[in-house]
């Protein structure tokens, strides 16, 4: 082969012409202010559901073109229908209910407004609201691709309460039926013409903390169950999928307005997630030390494993210093091929309505950081 004919080779090797992208992007986005004053106007009575949702209709429009201009190559809707990255879908899965507990969820100095989930008859997946919101992304997204973000089937186990008696006596019969619900959902999506879905995940975040051993404990189970658990829960979710459909996961710590939950490598989960997981991709949390080394990467065995670096954070407006972030993909590529690595932002940019601590201008100019940084490395 000559050198010429060579390199040629390589270049392309370097591109990515299916998801995930060389520059990429986790999902959500923070909601316009059309959006916020619609919703606040649709509880009031002010405004009926149908001109919430053209109003929605009208921003996603706008946020899918911003997103192209960046120049990403993926498009989401932003979440602009949810509340929550996680409740609003799994509360209109058949067999479970909203309800308001008596807390939120506690974040880094911050709690969410209360909001819970559980499960009150037999799980199932028939006619969801969020079939028709993928339709709508898909009829806009024009040359670019659609990516689906939906909750992993661990969060309604994580984040549920489970009321009916036959699920809190036989944990298998739970999964089963959840898994089954998945496997619809998954297969609903791609016959609405997704190819790309991603699971979000923050369950995975019990192994990565020091206090998410009390998590463990409260669920009964020894880590290593726990991890089996989880991993069979996502494996059975998505096994017989289509050959041309994407699946990706986002391993979070949480995210809420600029804060976390949880604290830690990949360590001691490392294996499970890397080496157990029928996934195409995983997206990785890596902004800062709360994230730990790159070290875990060793357990990467498949090389058609695609791994999404979030070196670049969601949680607040500053642009890194690109040769930063350049040098710590070099350091992952250490483990893994710099062919099996791709950039992203660390998390969404509002996993929650309320969103992170910075302006819509600079989520934008951190998505062409994302692009323009790839750009140089996958060259």
């Amino acid at each position: 082969m000559s050198q010429q004919a060579a390199s040629t080779e390589q270049h392309q090797s370097l591109q990515r012409k299916k998801p995930p992208f060389r520059a990429d992007q986790v999902g959500s986005l923070l909601r316009s202010e059309p959006v916020k004053k619609a919703r606040l106007q649709k509880a009031a009575g002010d405004i009926t559901a149908e001109q919430l949702r053209q109003i929605e209709n009208d921003e996603i429009i706008r946020i899918v073109k911003k997103q192209k201009e960046t120049g990403m190559k993926v498009v989401t809707d932003g979440e602009f229908r949810r509340a929550w990255w996680h409740f609003d879908f799994l509360e209109n899965l058949d067999g479970v209910e909203g309800f308001k507990p008596e807390s939120g969820i506690q974040f880094h100095n911050v709690k969410t407004k209360p909001r819970g989930i559980k499960v009150t008859g037999d799980i199932d997946f028939t006619n969801h609201p969020m079939l028709e919101d993928y339709k709508f992304l898909h009829s806009i997204a024009g040359d670019a691709t659609p990516k689906m973000t939906i909750p992993s089937p661990n969060m309604l186990f994580f984040r549920g309460k489970v009321e009916k008696d036959s699920y809190q006596n036989d944990y298998e019969a739970f999964q089963h039926d959840l898994s089954l619900a998945y496997k619809k959902a998954i297969q609903a999506f791609y016959d609405a013409g997704c190819r790309y879905l991603q699971l979000d995940d923050t369950a995975w975040a019990v192994f990565l903390s020091e206090q998410g051993k009390k998590q463990i404990e409260a669920f009964g189970k020894t880590p290593d169950e726990l991890r089996q658990l989880f991993a069979k829960s996502i494996n059975d979710a998505v096994a017989d999928r289509p050959d041309d459909l994407t699946v990706t996961m986002h391993i979070c710590r949480g995210n809420f307005q600029s804060t976390w939950t949880a604290e830690g490598g990949y360590d001691a989960a490392a294996e499970t997630i890397f080496d157990g997981l029928n996934l195409d991709g995983l997206f990785l949390e890596y902004d800062d030390s709360r994230s730990g080394g790159f070290e875990p990467l060793r357990y990467v065995k498949r090389p058609d494993l695609q791994l999404v670096l979030g070196l670049v954070t969601s949680k607040y407006g500053e642009l890194e210093n690109p040769d930063d972030i350049k040098r710590r993909i070099e350091e992952a590529s250490r483990y893994v091929s710099l062919n099996q690595l791709s950039l992203s932002p660390q998390c969404g940019f509002a996993s929650t309505e309320e969103g992170n601590l910075l302006t819509e201008e600079q989520q934008w100019a951190k998505l062409r950081h994302v692009v323009e940084i790839a750009k140089d490395v996958w060259k």
